[in-house]
């Protein structure tokens, strides 16, 4: 929630009024901001004015019509609720399942043209395989994004929308069982991607929040690798709380579940995830069991991967994840080298993720007293990090090695000038 930060508000909605000062918008300025966002969904520019902004503060406006509503959220980050607005009560059709972000005003906005499910009245529109293919073109440009610019609110909403989508549609639309398997599957799909979205974003009870529909939505789908994605995320979102016992929980379902017995892919993850959770909880021993379990199984995989999701897991990423588990457990040398085999390995065009292994790495150089060498790779990751990226893990991994630069006492020219440098991921 976003605090108020004035005894004496001027104006009546006290916490759009904070959340502007706070950071640092004029009326004017915000309005500027918000259409740029609109032209970034919506391919049009935006004609919001300071008078608009005022009228939101004053409650003359207390809830803004659904694209403008999302531009706010994206440029201020935050929801709706937390700026102060006030939803309308409105009779729906059919039952919401997605909250406040559930904009079926703005679905041609954001994911490009619908499907034109308009029929004549008393006539269901009758959704076939090609259906779900547009569905999911859209689905492939979100998670594109979400790997170059990492989890911003616009990743995130999109995400949000297209299950928003699909859902509409198998509420509109006439469907076989077939195609209503595959577009649930979709659907648990777009909140495991808004999810992970929000947990690149350090954001775990956003998280959670999606992937409790994600859940309902993967049993929905009968699929056992979209249930799995699901725990997947559950297990990291429980690790990003500090809860590394729920962690190890989910991650045993993983390596349990069907998926994991049918392909051994998803069962080397399971084991890896396991061996991460392990080792934060101290149990070394198992930790590393787990992780020679996962290397195992990952050296049995011949098939290609099909799943636009678990596709990122592969050499680079094992030996990524692998690094965490050797930090975890004091092995900083062996992380670095691993890390170092992530880097020569990662595809170039998964910008988000070259900038936090790139982090990592910097934070292993400095615990093992290679301080200087640790701060040039840090302005790597730090270059590497594009504007408006979203990737607060990166930012906080930074942050970590900062910290630790500091704590050493050292006052060679390179540390003090990184650390100064630095600032702005404290």
């Amino acid at each position: 929630m976003i605090a108020e930060r004035y005894l004496h508000p001027v104006y009546a909605n006290a916490k759009l009024e904070a959340r502007i000062e706070q950071l640092g918008f004029s009326q004017a300025g915000l309005a500027r901001e918000i259409n740029l966002a609109v032209e970034r969904l919506t391919g049009s520019h935006g004609s919001v004015t300071d008078t608009d902004v005022r009228r939101w503060l004053r409650y003359e406006t207390k809830w803004p019509q659904d694209r403008i509503r999302l531009c706010i959220e994206e440029v201020l980050d935050a929801s709706s609720e937390d700026l102060g607005f006030i939803p309308r009560r409105r009779k729906s059709r059919a039952p919401s399942e997605d909250g406040p972000v559930q904009r079926r005003a703005f679905v041609n906005a954001v994911g490009g043209a619908g499907l034109g499910l308009a029929t004549p009245r008393g006539r269901q529109r009758r959704l076939g395989v090609s259906d779900v293919d547009r569905f999911h073109q859209d689905y492939v440009q979100i998670l594109q994004e979400d790997r170059v610019v990492g989890g911003t609110r616009r990743v995130e909403n999109l995400a949000i929308e297209l299950a928003t989508r699909v859902q509409s549609a198998l509420t509109t639309g006439a469907v076989s069982n077939r195609v209503r398997d595959m577009l649930h599957r979709l659907a648990a799909d777009a909140m495991a991607a808004a999810a992970f979205a929000a947990l690149d974003a350090s954001s775990p009870k956003r998280a959670r929040a999606h992937l409790d529909k994600a859940m309902t939505l993967a049993g929905l789908s009968r699929d056992s690798q979209t249930r799995y994605r699901v725990w997947d995320h559950l297990m990291l979102a429980s690790s990003m709380r500090e809860n590394h016992a729920e962690a190890a929980a989910a991650a045993d379902v993983m390596k349990r579940s069907t998926a994991a017995r049918c392909d051994p892919l998803f069962a080397s993850l399971g084991h890896m995830r396991n061996a991460n959770a392990l080792a934060r909880l101290d149990q070394h021993t198992d930790a590393l069991r787990a992780l020679e379990l996962a290397e195992k199984h990952f050296g049995r995989i011949a098939q290609p991967v099909r799943s636009d999701w678990i596709s990122f897991y592969g050499v680079a990423e094992f030996d990524a994840l692998s690094s965490y588990v050797w930090t975890a457990v004091g092995e900083h040398g062996r992380a670095e080298f691993c890390l170092h085999r992530t880097l020569s390995a990662i595809p170039e065009g998964m910008v988000r993720d070259r900038a936090l292994f790139t982090a990592h790495l910097s934070l292993a150089q400095v615990r093992q007293g290679e301080l200087e060498l640790g701060c040039a790779t840090a302005r790597k990751a730090s270059a590497l990090l594009l504007p408006g990226s979203g990737s607060r893990r990166t930012a906080k991994t930074l942050a970590r090695g900062r910290e630790l630069l500091i704590a050493s006492g050292s006052k060679t020219p390179e540390v003090t000038g990184w650390t100064e440098e630095s600032r702005q991921w404290i």
